[in-house]
């Protein structure tokens, strides 16, 4: 008996049919048709996961994050996750946690292991009976200990073509948009002799040839196999880079989208709750193409304009320009959102944002970030020159004032009115681990490793960081605390479930306001947040009615206006009647 329905079974063969024109491979498209009837067998046995609602929250963590003398990494972060995290984290995006070589983990040397330092897939299956989980499918490139590339370059003709060999001397190359300042292809030693391998990130990450239709078949076995060790979440990392061919930019190619149509309609066929998200750190509207129709290819896309935009609207103290852009923010179907985020294991952004803030408003906050002590990593333009990329930097170290002084006390409330749009916008949000405990940046760790990333990856203590929480006059304890309170406040009200909709109030310069509407029962919240130095008052949207502030419930509040103190964020829920002494909730 056939799982795929015969529609489905025909949409995949055109998409197939589309990427490879007249080199399709019917075995091995036969083959990932099995692979896949096989996953649904096994999941089955499974029931499936509840939608996304107002309860979840994403939290941006390494496998290895915690340590613990005596304990593998994996369960250290289960311990800590269970103590910190639950139930007001309710998903976990594990970063890669395979064996590597490089880049923290996204040189993956083996899709299908778990690096035996962190632990194995049990442990990864004792995280996901309390969280839900996000793998990454790291499709654009391995490392070059990967199986496959050493046997790429001795000669096996199973994995011929598997990798992209390119003559460093075609001037067509100039064409290719380039995200870092490296070489684009890097020299190797084959059986055939010296060869050229197209290395879009690092030299150590071979990007892999989806012109040979076995790339594909064995990245989307790859993926069946995650949903079956227990992903709810796919993230597909670089895919905009997925698809080459010399003589264009080779990014966003029309093969690139077909391939994640393919992913999405596959694993829409046998596991419907597994969520694919597009990781392209580029310019909004070229994000945004990867909803597709917004059925056809990512749930979810990472909202890569927030972060930039947050940093220049607390250094600016005007909200002009995050307003006007929350403004028209919107997905095209039902069942898609933004993955929000501020801070991630990468940096800021500024691509994103180009386009929306000025390149002098951009080249001002790369000079503040520097001046606050960040990092700016460059990308390579065609013409030669290069240009900021990444601004590589804590989040909390971004909220400082570049004047030198380190008050972290205004660095804190700063750092958490901004957490605090982040849990209000539309979408679904995601907290870095850091942020989450108030880490700040390490820059001995750069010293150590020559990578600006690094700045805001260091691995922690697992005890050292609990004790510091249980102290509360620490920052990581007052960090913690507030947002575990909004986040406590958040999963209760309907108006912050992902698909409800929101109205951003523009009236003040000052002020970033925006209204949720819940869709049931009417319990909206107005959610305003001053971003300056200044005491601000601010007219609520309804005067006629009574209000509460949620996250100050025992705080008096006027029912035609709400003061905010500098840089404060509230949220206020609207009551109309009282019956009995008790509110009654419009």
């Amino acid at each position: 008996m056939n799982i795929l329905t015969e529609e489905a079974r025909q949409r995949l063969k055109s998409l197939y049919e589309f990427i490879y024109e007249r080199n399709a491979d019917w075995t091995c498209f036969e083959q990932i048709l099995e692979k896949a009837e096989k996953t649904y067998r096994f999941l089955e046995r499974r029931s499936f996961p509840l939608p996304l609602d107002q309860s979840d929250v994403v939290l941006i963590t390494y496998a290895d994050q915690f340590r613990r003398n005596g304990e593998k990494p994996l369960q250290t972060l289960r311990d800590v996750a269970l103590r910190l995290f639950n139930p007001h984290i309710s998903s976990l995006h594990l970063l890669p946690f395979f064996p590597y070589t490089s880049d923290d983990g996204f040189s993956v040397a083996d899709y299908l292991l778990v690096h035996p330092e962190f632990g194995d897939w049990q442990d990864i299956q004792a995280l996901s009976k309390d969280f839900r989980l996000m793998f990454d499918a790291v499709v654009n490139h391995t490392s070059v200990s990967h199986e496959w590339f050493q046997r790429f370059l001795a000669g096996d003709s199973s994995y011929k073509d598997f990798y992209i060999t390119a003559n460093p001397d075609d001037e067509r190359l100039q064409w290719v948009v380039r995200p870092r300042a490296l070489p684009l292809l890097t020299e190797f030693q084959s059986k055939e002799g010296k060869i050229h391998i197209w290395t879009t990130f690092s030299a150590d990450q071979v990007d892999l040839n989806y012109a040979n239709p076995k790339v594909l078949q064995k990245m989307t076995e790859t993926m069946l196999d995650y949903v079956r060790l227990g992903a709810q979440f796919i993230r597909l990392d670089a895919i905009a880079y997925l698809w080459k061919e010399i003589g264009t930019t080779c990014i966003h190619l029309p093969q690139t989208h077909a391939v994640v149509q393919f992913w999405r309609l596959l694993l829409g066929e046998i596991a419907p709750y597994v969520k694919i998200i597009t990781e392209t750190n580029v310019p909004h509207q070229e994000n945004i193409s990867y909803y597709g129709d917004g059925t056809n290819e990512a749930h979810l896309v990472y909202n890569f304009a927030l972060p930039p935009l947050i940093l220049h609207t607390v250094h600016s103290q005007n909200t002009r320009y995050l307003s006007r852009w929350a403004n028209d923010l919107h997905t095209p179907a039902d069942g898609t959102a933004f993955f929000n985020f501020l801070a991630s294991h990468d940096g800021v952004g500024v691509n994103p944002v180009r386009g929306i803030l000025t390149d002098v408003e951009i080249d001002q906050l790369v000079e503040t970030v520097q001046q606050l002590g960040g990092l700016v990593s460059y990308k390579a333009n065609p013409d030669g020159s290069r240009s900021p990329y990444e601004l590589n930097v804590n989040y909390l170290d971004a909220m400082g004032s570049p004047d030198g002084l380190d008050n972290e006390d205004l660095m804190i409330v700063r750092f958490l009115t901004a957490h605090s749009v982040l849990l209000t916008l539309r979408g679904l949000p995601a907290i870095y681990v850091h942020s989450m405990i108030g880490s700040r940046g390490w820059k001995e760790g750069v010293s150590l490793t020559g990578a600006n990333r690094t700045i805001n990856r260091q691995k922690l203590s697992a005890d050292e960081v609990l004790s510091e929480i249980k102290n509360p006059k620490r920052r990581r304890s007052k960090i913690w605390n507030e947002l575990r309170k909004m986040l406590a406040v958040r999963r209760k009200y309907r108006a912050f479930d992902p698909s409800a909709l929101q109205q951003v109030i523009v009236e003040d310069e000052r002020i970033f306001a925006l209204m949720r509407y819940d869709p049931r029962s009417e319990r909206d919240v107005f959610c305003v947040h001053n971003f300056t130095d200044q005491e601000v008052t601010v007219r609520l949207p309804d005067s006629s009615g009574r209000w509460e502030d949620l996250l100050s419930p025992d705080q008096k509040v006027s029912q035609q206006e709400v003061r905010l103190l500098p840089y404060q964020h509230r949220w206020m829920c609207r009551i109309t009647k009282l019956r009995g002494g008790e509110p009654l909730w419009q």
